[in-house]
Protein backbone atom coordinates (compact mmCIF):
# COMPACT_ATOMS: atom_id res chain seq x y z
CA UNK A 1 0.00 0.00 0.00
CA UNK A 2 1.76 3.29 -1.20
CA UNK A 3 0.16 6.25 0.63
CA UNK A 4 0.73 10.16 -0.26
CA UNK A 5 0.53 12.44 3.08
CA UNK A 6 -0.21 15.98 2.37
CA UNK A 7 -0.28 18.38 4.88
CA UNK A 8 -0.03 22.01 6.03
CA UNK A 9 2.18 21.77 8.60
CA UNK A 10 5.02 19.66 8.99
CA UNK A 11 8.55 19.87 10.28
CA UNK A 12 10.68 21.75 8.06
CA UNK A 13 14.37 23.60 8.49
CA UNK A 14 13.10 26.30 9.13
CA UNK A 15 10.80 24.92 11.83
CA UNK A 16 11.59 21.67 13.10
CA UNK A 17 8.80 21.43 15.71
CA UNK A 18 5.83 22.86 13.40
CA UNK A 19 3.65 19.77 12.65
CA UNK A 20 5.81 17.36 14.28
CA UNK A 21 2.66 15.09 14.99
CA UNK A 22 1.57 14.74 11.52
CA UNK A 23 5.08 13.97 10.86
CA UNK A 24 5.35 10.90 13.77
CA UNK A 25 2.17 9.38 12.32
CA UNK A 26 3.42 9.37 9.15
CA UNK A 27 6.60 7.41 10.54
CA UNK A 28 3.99 5.62 12.36
CA UNK A 29 2.11 4.51 9.60
CA UNK A 30 5.45 3.52 7.71
CA UNK A 31 6.82 1.41 10.25
CA UNK A 32 2.81 -0.41 10.69
CA UNK A 33 3.31 -1.50 6.91
CA UNK A 34 2.81 1.58 4.58
CA UNK A 35 5.02 2.92 2.10
CA UNK A 36 4.69 6.63 3.18
CA UNK A 37 5.62 9.77 1.00
CA UNK A 38 5.00 13.20 2.19
CA UNK A 39 4.17 17.08 0.44
CA UNK A 40 3.93 20.04 2.56
CA UNK A 41 1.85 22.84 1.35
CA UNK A 42 4.49 25.56 1.68
CA UNK A 43 2.94 29.03 1.73
CA UNK A 44 5.61 31.75 1.26
CA UNK A 45 4.02 34.61 2.40
CA UNK A 46 5.41 35.22 6.08
CA UNK A 47 1.98 36.15 8.87
CA UNK A 48 0.87 39.57 8.81
CA UNK A 49 2.53 39.57 11.95
CA UNK A 50 5.74 39.29 11.18
CA UNK A 51 5.76 41.95 8.00
CA UNK A 52 5.30 44.72 10.63
CA UNK A 53 8.98 44.44 11.47
CA UNK A 54 12.42 44.53 10.59
CA UNK A 55 12.52 40.70 10.96
CA UNK A 56 9.80 40.27 7.35
CA UNK A 57 12.17 40.17 5.18
CA UNK A 58 14.66 37.87 7.18
CA UNK A 59 11.51 35.94 7.55
CA UNK A 60 10.60 35.93 3.66
CA UNK A 61 14.64 34.93 2.93
CA UNK A 62 13.64 31.67 4.83
CA UNK A 63 11.23 30.53 3.48
CA UNK A 64 12.56 31.39 -0.21
CA UNK A 65 15.64 29.48 1.15
CA UNK A 66 13.45 26.14 2.45
CA UNK A 67 15.14 23.23 0.35
CA UNK A 68 12.28 21.72 -1.72
CA UNK A 69 13.22 18.07 -0.97
CA UNK A 70 14.33 17.12 2.45
CA UNK A 71 14.34 13.51 4.37
CA UNK A 72 13.07 13.14 7.89
CA UNK A 73 13.10 9.78 9.48
CA UNK A 74 13.71 7.89 6.18
CA UNK A 75 10.42 9.73 4.58
CA UNK A 76 10.98 11.56 1.73
CA UNK A 77 9.42 15.11 1.92
CA UNK A 78 8.67 17.49 -0.94
CA UNK A 79 7.81 21.08 -0.03
CA UNK A 80 5.49 23.14 -2.42
CA UNK A 81 5.34 26.57 -2.63
CA UNK A 82 2.31 28.65 -3.17
CA UNK A 83 0.90 32.14 -2.55
CA UNK A 84 -2.20 33.07 -0.88
CA UNK A 85 -4.14 36.51 0.47
CA UNK A 86 -4.23 36.92 4.26
CA UNK A 87 -5.68 34.13 6.33
CA UNK A 88 -7.80 36.65 7.92
CA UNK A 89 -9.84 36.98 5.23
CA UNK A 90 -9.41 34.24 2.62
CA UNK A 91 -7.91 30.92 4.42
CA UNK A 92 -11.27 29.21 3.23
CA UNK A 93 -9.86 30.01 -0.44
CA UNK A 94 -6.23 28.65 0.10
CA UNK A 95 -7.21 25.46 -1.05
CA UNK A 96 -7.75 26.99 -4.32
CA UNK A 97 -4.32 29.00 -4.71
CA UNK A 98 -2.29 25.78 -3.13
CA UNK A 99 -3.99 23.67 -5.62
CA UNK A 100 -2.52 24.14 -9.13
CA UNK A 101 1.50 23.49 -7.81
CA UNK A 102 0.22 20.54 -5.72
CA UNK A 103 -1.17 18.94 -8.80
CA UNK A 104 1.67 19.27 -10.73
CA UNK A 105 3.87 18.17 -8.04
CA UNK A 106 1.41 15.17 -7.28
CA UNK A 107 1.01 14.24 -11.23
CA UNK A 108 5.14 14.13 -11.06
CA UNK A 109 5.21 12.29 -7.77
CA UNK A 110 3.29 9.45 -9.23
CA UNK A 111 5.19 8.52 -12.46
CA UNK A 112 7.62 7.55 -9.61
CA UNK A 113 5.47 6.39 -6.37
CA UNK A 114 2.33 4.87 -7.45
CA UNK A 115 -0.02 6.13 -4.55
CA UNK A 116 -3.23 4.32 -3.66
CA UNK A 117 -4.20 6.97 -1.76
CA UNK A 118 -3.98 10.38 -0.22
CA UNK A 119 -3.97 11.52 3.36
CA UNK A 120 -5.00 15.33 4.31
CA UNK A 121 -4.04 16.07 7.39
CA UNK A 122 -7.28 18.50 7.98
CA UNK A 123 -9.70 19.46 5.74
CA UNK A 124 -9.03 23.35 4.99
CA UNK A 125 -6.53 23.65 3.21
CA UNK A 126 -5.53 20.69 2.05
CA UNK A 127 -8.09 18.51 1.88
CA UNK A 128 -9.93 21.25 -0.42
CA UNK A 129 -6.37 21.33 -1.78
CA UNK A 130 -6.51 17.77 -2.94
CA UNK A 131 -9.65 18.07 -4.37
CA UNK A 132 -9.36 20.59 -6.53
CA UNK A 133 -6.31 18.94 -7.94
CA UNK A 134 -8.66 16.47 -9.80
CA UNK A 135 -6.74 13.15 -9.04
CA UNK A 136 -8.34 10.01 -8.43
CA UNK A 137 -7.41 8.70 -5.57
CA UNK A 138 -9.40 7.77 -2.58
CA UNK A 139 -9.29 10.51 -0.27
CA UNK A 140 -8.62 10.32 3.81
CA UNK A 141 -8.91 13.47 5.87
CA UNK A 142 -7.71 13.82 9.44
CA UNK A 143 -9.61 16.65 11.53
CA UNK A 144 -7.18 17.24 14.47
CA UNK A 145 -9.93 20.18 15.61
CA UNK A 146 -9.66 23.54 13.75
CA UNK A 147 -11.82 22.72 10.83
CA UNK A 148 -14.74 22.23 13.23
CA UNK A 149 -13.86 23.82 16.23
CA UNK A 150 -12.69 27.81 14.28
CA UNK A 151 -13.14 27.40 10.69
CA UNK A 152 -16.72 26.80 10.19
CA UNK A 153 -17.74 29.36 12.94
CA UNK A 154 -15.32 32.30 12.14
CA UNK A 155 -13.90 32.33 8.48
CA UNK A 156 -15.83 33.69 5.73
CA UNK A 157 -16.72 30.43 3.61
CA UNK A 158 -15.34 27.78 6.40
CA UNK A 159 -18.02 25.77 6.43
CA UNK A 160 -18.73 25.56 3.34
CA UNK A 161 -15.16 24.81 2.33
CA UNK A 162 -14.87 22.04 5.19
CA UNK A 163 -18.26 20.29 4.53
CA UNK A 164 -17.89 20.51 0.92
CA UNK A 165 -14.06 18.97 1.46
CA UNK A 166 -15.46 16.06 4.76
CA UNK A 167 -18.07 15.54 2.59
CA UNK A 168 -15.77 14.04 -0.18
CA UNK A 169 -13.59 12.05 1.51
CA UNK A 170 -14.04 8.42 1.77
CA UNK A 171 -12.68 8.20 5.24
CA UNK A 172 -12.06 11.27 7.90
CA UNK A 173 -10.31 10.30 10.89
CA UNK A 174 -10.69 12.57 13.80
CA UNK A 175 -8.08 12.45 16.80
CA UNK A 176 -11.16 11.82 19.72
CA UNK A 177 -14.60 11.01 19.96
CA UNK A 178 -15.66 14.59 20.62
CA UNK A 179 -14.00 15.57 17.66
CA UNK A 180 -15.17 12.65 15.50
CA UNK A 181 -19.34 13.92 16.46
CA UNK A 182 -18.65 17.63 15.47
CA UNK A 183 -17.22 15.98 12.34
CA UNK A 184 -20.18 14.39 11.49
CA UNK A 185 -21.93 17.33 11.82
CA UNK A 186 -20.16 19.21 9.30
CA UNK A 187 -20.53 16.69 6.72
CA UNK A 188 -18.00 13.90 7.26
CA UNK A 189 -19.78 10.61 7.00
CA UNK A 190 -17.46 7.82 7.65
CA UNK A 191 -15.81 8.79 10.19
CA UNK A 192 -12.81 6.93 12.46
CA UNK A 193 -11.05 8.08 15.88
CA UNK A 194 -7.24 7.76 15.56
CA UNK A 195 -5.46 8.78 18.57
CA UNK A 196 -1.94 10.55 18.36
CA UNK A 197 0.65 8.82 20.14
CA UNK A 198 3.92 8.92 21.99
CA UNK A 199 6.97 6.90 23.10
CA UNK A 200 7.74 5.46 26.11
CA UNK A 201 10.75 6.82 27.70
CA UNK A 202 12.89 5.53 30.51
CA UNK A 203 11.91 6.53 34.25
CA UNK A 204 13.03 9.87 34.99
CA UNK A 205 14.10 12.33 38.31
CA UNK A 206 11.63 14.69 38.89
CA UNK A 207 12.32 18.33 39.61
CA UNK A 208 10.29 18.47 42.94
CA UNK A 209 7.40 21.40 43.14
CA UNK A 210 8.14 21.97 39.55
CA UNK A 211 4.99 22.96 37.25
CA UNK A 212 5.33 22.74 32.74
CA UNK A 213 3.51 23.30 30.04
CA UNK A 214 4.86 22.45 26.73
CA UNK A 215 2.47 24.93 24.34
CA UNK A 216 2.28 27.77 21.50
CA UNK A 217 2.23 30.93 24.15
CA UNK A 218 -1.51 31.88 22.49
CA UNK A 219 -4.42 32.81 24.78
CA UNK A 220 -6.43 29.73 24.52
CA UNK A 221 -3.58 27.81 26.30
CA UNK A 222 -4.21 30.05 29.83
CA UNK A 223 -0.71 30.37 30.65
CA UNK A 224 -1.79 33.31 32.45
CA UNK A 225 -4.22 30.88 34.67
CA UNK A 226 -1.52 28.79 35.64
CA UNK A 227 0.59 32.24 37.07
CA UNK A 228 -2.43 32.99 39.02
CA UNK A 229 -2.88 30.15 40.64
CA UNK A 230 0.95 30.19 41.90
CA UNK A 231 0.33 33.72 43.07
CA UNK A 232 -2.86 32.02 45.29
CA UNK A 233 -1.10 29.54 46.78
CA UNK A 234 2.28 31.64 47.60
CA UNK A 235 1.30 31.65 50.94
CA UNK A 236 0.26 27.80 51.33
CA UNK A 237 3.17 25.96 50.77
CA UNK A 238 6.65 25.75 49.43
CA UNK A 239 7.30 27.91 46.46
CA UNK A 240 6.76 26.34 43.18
CA UNK A 241 8.39 27.27 40.36
CA UNK A 242 6.62 26.96 36.72
CA UNK A 243 8.72 25.79 33.81
CA UNK A 244 6.81 27.58 30.19
CA UNK A 245 8.58 25.24 27.34
CA UNK A 246 7.25 27.13 23.77
CA UNK A 247 7.17 31.15 22.38
CA UNK A 248 4.51 32.56 20.86
CA UNK A 249 2.04 36.19 20.89
CA UNK A 250 1.26 36.01 24.44
CA UNK A 251 4.85 35.71 25.83
CA UNK A 252 5.69 40.00 26.77
CA UNK A 253 2.23 39.76 28.47
CA UNK A 254 3.10 36.71 30.31
CA UNK A 255 6.51 38.03 31.60
CA UNK A 256 4.96 41.05 32.44
CA UNK A 257 2.41 39.39 34.86
CA UNK A 258 4.82 37.14 36.36
CA UNK A 259 6.81 40.15 37.50
CA UNK A 260 3.89 41.64 38.71
CA UNK A 261 2.66 38.69 40.67
CA UNK A 262 6.05 37.78 42.06
CA UNK A 263 5.81 34.25 41.09
CA UNK A 264 8.90 32.04 40.13
CA UNK A 265 8.51 31.25 36.33
CA UNK A 266 11.28 30.48 33.43
CA UNK A 267 10.61 30.97 29.73
CA UNK A 268 12.58 28.55 28.44
CA UNK A 269 11.67 29.46 24.55
CA UNK A 270 10.57 26.86 21.98
CA UNK A 271 13.28 23.62 22.05
CA UNK A 272 13.61 20.87 19.51
CA UNK A 273 11.59 18.49 20.71
CA UNK A 274 13.74 15.91 22.47
CA UNK A 275 14.77 18.78 24.71
CA UNK A 276 11.54 19.91 25.24
CA UNK A 277 10.30 16.43 26.56
CA UNK A 278 13.62 15.89 28.50
CA UNK A 279 12.49 19.25 30.23
CA UNK A 280 9.01 18.37 30.74
CA UNK A 281 9.41 14.73 32.05
CA UNK A 282 11.72 15.64 35.11
CA UNK A 283 8.82 18.36 36.33
CA UNK A 284 6.70 17.31 38.91
CA UNK A 285 3.34 17.91 37.34
CA UNK A 286 2.59 18.94 33.77
CA UNK A 287 -0.42 21.89 33.82
CA UNK A 288 -2.44 22.92 30.92
CA UNK A 289 -5.94 24.36 31.44
CA UNK A 290 -6.57 25.00 27.66
CA UNK A 291 -9.38 25.07 26.15
CA UNK A 292 -10.38 24.51 22.60
CA UNK A 293 -8.39 21.43 23.30
CA UNK A 294 -8.89 18.40 20.15
CA UNK A 295 -6.67 15.87 21.73
CA UNK A 296 -3.84 17.23 23.49
CA UNK A 297 -0.29 15.33 22.83
CA UNK A 298 1.42 17.60 24.74
CA UNK A 299 -0.51 15.79 27.89
CA UNK A 300 0.47 12.21 27.07
CA UNK A 301 3.71 12.92 25.77
CA UNK A 302 3.96 13.89 29.80
CA UNK A 303 2.40 11.06 31.36
CA UNK A 304 4.13 8.67 29.67
CA UNK A 305 7.35 9.56 31.84
CA UNK A 306 4.42 9.13 35.03
CA UNK A 307 4.21 13.14 35.22
CA UNK A 308 0.43 13.39 35.99
CA UNK A 309 -1.48 16.06 34.17
CA UNK A 310 -3.95 18.70 34.53
CA UNK A 311 -6.66 20.00 31.78
CA UNK A 312 -9.70 21.34 31.51
CA UNK A 313 -13.39 19.77 32.17
CA UNK A 314 -14.99 19.64 28.60
CA UNK A 315 -12.37 19.42 26.35
CA UNK A 316 -13.19 16.72 23.63
CA UNK A 317 -9.75 15.46 24.15
CA UNK A 318 -8.74 15.46 27.40
CA UNK A 319 -12.54 14.33 28.19
CA UNK A 320 -11.48 10.77 27.22
CA UNK A 321 -7.40 10.12 27.91
CA UNK A 322 -7.74 8.55 30.97
CA UNK A 323 -6.42 7.88 34.71
CA UNK A 324 -3.24 10.14 35.43
CA UNK A 325 -4.92 13.12 33.85
CA UNK A 326 -7.08 15.23 36.44
CA UNK A 327 -9.85 17.80 34.95
CA UNK A 328 -10.58 21.13 36.93
CA UNK A 329 -13.13 23.98 34.82
CA UNK A 330 -11.79 26.13 32.58
CA UNK A 331 -10.99 29.66 33.75
CA UNK A 332 -11.88 28.54 37.31
CA UNK A 333 -8.29 29.72 38.57
CA UNK A 334 -9.10 28.98 42.36
CA UNK A 335 -9.74 25.51 41.26
CA UNK A 336 -6.57 25.40 39.55
CA UNK A 337 -5.00 26.49 42.52
CA UNK A 338 -6.83 23.78 44.29
CA UNK A 339 -5.87 21.18 42.61
CA UNK A 340 -2.44 22.03 42.12
CA UNK A 341 -2.14 21.99 45.92
CA UNK A 342 -4.10 18.73 46.85
CA UNK A 343 -2.06 16.88 44.16
CA UNK A 344 1.56 18.25 45.50
CA UNK A 345 0.70 17.89 49.22
CA UNK A 346 0.43 14.14 48.73
CA UNK A 347 3.55 12.72 47.38
CA UNK A 348 2.40 9.19 47.50
CA UNK A 349 -1.02 10.02 45.43
CA UNK A 350 1.28 12.17 43.14
CA UNK A 351 3.26 8.57 42.86
CA UNK A 352 0.88 6.40 42.04
CA UNK A 353 -0.97 9.18 39.25
CA UNK A 354 2.12 9.69 37.90
CA UNK A 355 1.79 5.39 37.37
CA UNK A 356 -1.62 5.73 36.10
CA UNK A 357 -0.93 7.99 33.43
CA UNK A 358 1.94 6.03 32.16
CA UNK A 359 -0.59 2.86 32.07
CA UNK A 360 -2.98 5.00 30.52
CA UNK A 361 -0.31 6.22 27.67
CA UNK A 362 0.69 2.34 27.13
CA UNK A 363 -2.48 1.10 26.97
CA UNK A 364 -3.44 3.43 23.90
CA UNK A 365 -1.76 6.06 23.01
CA UNK A 366 1.80 4.92 21.70
CA UNK A 367 3.30 5.39 18.22
CA UNK A 368 2.93 2.09 17.44
CA UNK A 369 -0.66 1.70 18.35
CA UNK A 370 -1.64 5.01 16.13
CA UNK A 371 0.30 3.51 13.15
CA UNK A 372 -1.02 -0.03 13.51
CA UNK A 373 -5.02 2.41 13.63
CA UNK A 374 -3.80 4.75 10.78
CA UNK A 375 -2.91 1.84 8.43
CA UNK A 376 -5.89 -0.32 9.64
CA UNK A 377 -8.17 2.64 8.38
CA UNK A 378 -6.27 3.44 5.24
CA UNK A 379 -7.18 -0.58 4.39
CA UNK A 380 -10.38 0.21 5.15
CA UNK A 381 -10.88 3.35 2.77
CA UNK A 382 -9.53 1.38 -0.32
CA UNK A 383 -12.20 -1.50 0.24
CA UNK A 384 -15.02 1.40 0.27
CA UNK A 385 -16.31 1.62 -3.51
CA UNK A 386 -12.75 -0.22 -4.06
Amino acid sequence: MKVLVVAEFYPSERDPVLGLWAHRQAVAARDAGAEVEVVVLHRLVPPRASLRDRRALTELGRRLREPRVQEREGLRVTYVPFVSPPRERAYARWGSWAAPPLAATMRLLRRRFPFDLVHAHNGVPTGDAVLRSHLRAPLVVSVHGPDVLYVPQRVPGGEEAVRRTLGAARLTLANSQGIAEMARRHGAEDVRVVHLGTDLPGETIKRHDTLVTVAHLIARKRHADVIRALWLLRDRGPRLRYLIIGDGPERGALEQLARELDVDVEFAGQLEHAAALEAARRCSLFVMPSTDEAFGVAYIEAMAAGVPAIGSLGEPGPREIGDGLVLVPPGDVEALAAQILELLAEPTYLHELGHQARDTVARGFTWAASGASTVAAYEDALRVRG
